[in-house]
């Protein structure tokens, strides 16, 4: 029973968040992400790490929340833009997974694989941006961010794993694949 709330709440919260993002104004959600990001990436931002991002853009495409912001690189801070024609390189992925990656719970290749990160546009790039997030060090974020990251990163992959073995028992309940004993 607690597994199964569990796992509505993983899977269903995201979705709260449609409504609230609808009425924010866009430029209020690029902010926030930008400083976010700022936040993650302060120590590959200091290190010229984002250099390669210079003139060109990156979109995020938060699915499940149906929100999306276009970043870049200018004079050692990440920038968003509203005004960028196209970007050169996209990233979608739902807000679960995202939040997984951002704590090291999730590589970007596992997510990538099981196509639950998408990366389309320029390869060369878009292989930039996935080294990067390979790179995060929750070690360098602070302590109070990194507690909080992490705890609500484990919540949602216990609630994530507890969704797909429920999946798998029905799969194997339907499947005939489940053994019944006849009572005396």
């Amino acid at each position: 029973m607690i597994s199964t709330i569990h796992t509505q709440l993983v899977t269903h919260t995201p979705a709260a968040f449609r409504l609230p993002l609808q009425l924010t104004p866009h430029f209020v959600q690029r902010e926030i992400l930008v400083q976010a990001l700022q936040h993650i990436f302060r120590e590959a931002l200091e290190d010229g790490d984002f250099t390669f991002l210079k003139g060109r853009w990156l979109e995020i495409h938060i699915t499940d929340i149906d929100t999306r912001c276009v970043i870049g690189y200018k004079e050692g801070s990440l920038i968003s833009s509203h005004t960028a024609k196209k970007p050169d390189v996209s990233m979608k992925a739902n807000l679960n997974d995202l939040i997984l990656l951002a704590a090291r719970k999730e590589d970007p290749d596992t997510l990538f694989f099981q196509r639950r990160l998408m990366i389309e546009g320029d390869t060369e790039l878009g292989l930039e941006v996935k080294n990067l997030l390979d790179s995060i060090e929750l070690d360098s974020l602070p302590s109070v961010l990194k507690h909080g990251l992490v705890t609500l990163a484990d919540f949602i992959h216990k609630g994530l794993h507890a969704q797909a073995k429920g999946i798998q028992n029905n799969d194997a309940h339907q499947n005939g694949s489940t053994c019944r004993y006849p009572s005396n």
